[in-house]
């Protein structure tokens, strides 16, 4: 048994990608040169080496690096990949594929909105000068 690529896309995983998509800007110049199942695949592999964008091989068909770097910065714009996140997250839970035991939440990604309310203003400890005493 061979090993699997890991930036090969199966037709399930695709079915639930391409519909989240954004559709080709109208006024793009010329044609779309590479499907976006390739491009996908590209961005894939590129990840999945640690290869620069530059070095990604033509002949895997992928398309050139700045095309595939151009799509997923598009698609990143888009919200496609924290839509992929939020879609397989909430199959695993339904599938019961989430050990939620092992879960942490980072505080230090949540926003403050308001502060605390009614707080008191605090001393500066900034350097002023001192009084005069003349």
């Amino acid at each position: 048994m061979g090993m699997s690529k890991a930036w090969v896309m199966n037709d399930r995983l695709w079915e639930l990608i391409e519909p989240l998509l954004p559709p080709w800007p109208a006024k793009a110049p010329g044609p779309r040169p590479v499907p976006d199942r390739l491009c996908l695949q590209g961005i894939l592999f590129v990840l999945h080496t640690g290869i620069g964008w530059e070095d990604l091989p033509q002949e895997l068909g992928f398309g050139s690096g700045m095309t595939c770097w151009r799509r997923l910065l598009r698609w990143t714009e888009a919200g496609v990949f924290d839509q992929v996140h939020q879609i397989l997250l909430a199959r695993l839970n339904a599938a019961n594929r989430i050990d939620w035991t092992r879960a942490a939440m980072d505080g230090s990604h949540v926003n403050a909105k308001k502060g605390v309310p009614g707080q008191a203003r605090r001393r500066s400890t900034a350097a002023s000068q001192a009084r005069s005493i003349i």
